[in-house]
């Protein structure tokens, strides 16, 4: 298959006009989409070490969920990761595509991967963007059977091999209906509020939103990473389905920048 062809598949199932004004998804690093592809590497941030991972296994594309690419350079000199990176693509004849926030505003895209993993049904976008076809940020859904706050926050640990789960006091109520966006989620905190969620699930928010809201819902801060994590699995899946004889690999290596002591 043609690097085209691969990136066409994810694109189908995330449009790259479904993703924020600020992201920069779609094809970072490639002399050419006409590339043939020899084996994919999946991940959720590129680094030096997984372009070196890329490079080892044989993988010409690199499809992460964290574009490498923000913000324009000025000048590729090594003297930061981003740009030893793009050296290091370059000169390897590794292609980078990056999937994000199209992905993760996506119909079945990150959120629901992430509402899958706890156990959530009747899901709805937590905030709907006037959009063809459907998106929106975030997601809502109920659990089978409520669970009191520390039950369900000991499963989310377990589930998302999280270090340490940040969260406000916990509320009586039992958890049912609860209300997630992965990585940094908090602006929809609001929304989550205003459809009487009994959680809010996200990676990372701001210190001052946690006050005031003890006795409306439970907030817990997953961690950027950790929450995000299984959007490399749901890649592995979009292309085993689209492109059932390209060869995939999940990497072996941990991207997350944050360490626990």
């Amino acid at each position: 298959m043609k690097v085209r062809e691969v990136l066409d598949a994810l694109e189908r199932y995330a449009p790259l006009p479904l993703q924020d004004s600020f992201d920069n998804a779609g094809l970072q690093i490639g002399l050419t989409e006409e590339q043939e592809v020899t084996r994919v590497l999946l991940c959720l941030d590129v680094t030096e070490a997984i372009i070196d991972e890329a490079a080892s296994l044989g993988c010409n594309l690199v499809i992460a969920h964290h574009p490498l690419l923000f913000h324009g350079l000025k000048s590729i000199t090594g003297k930061t990761y981003v740009e030893r990176c793009v050296v290091k693509a370059i000169q390897k004849g590794i292609a980078i595509y990056a999937s994000h926030t199209n992905m993760d505003n996506a119909l079945q895209g990150v959120n629901y991967r992430i509402a899958q993993k706890i156990g959530l049904g009747n899901l709805t976008f937590l905030d709907e963007k006037a959009a063809q076809p459907a998106c929106g940020a975030g997601v809502i859904g109920e659990l089978p059977q409520a669970e009191d706050a520390l039950t369900f926050m000991k499963r989310l640990k377990d589930t998302f091999n999280i270090d340490c789960l940040r969260h406000n006091g916990c509320p009586d109520k039992k958890i049912k209906r609860i209300a997630l966006c992965g990585g940094a989620g908090g602006f929809l905190l609001p929304q989550a509020i205003a459809l009487q969620a009994d959680a809010f699930l996200t990676g990372e928010m701001r210190y001052h939103d946690y006050f005031g809201h003890d006795n409306e819902l439970l907030i817990a801060e997953m961690g950027h990473y950790e929450s995000e994590q299984y959007t490399i699995e749901l890649f592995a899946d979009i292309l085993h389905e689209q492109c059932p004889h390209l060869e995939t690999i999940q990497t072996s290596l941990n991207t997350n920048p944050i360490k626990y002591l």
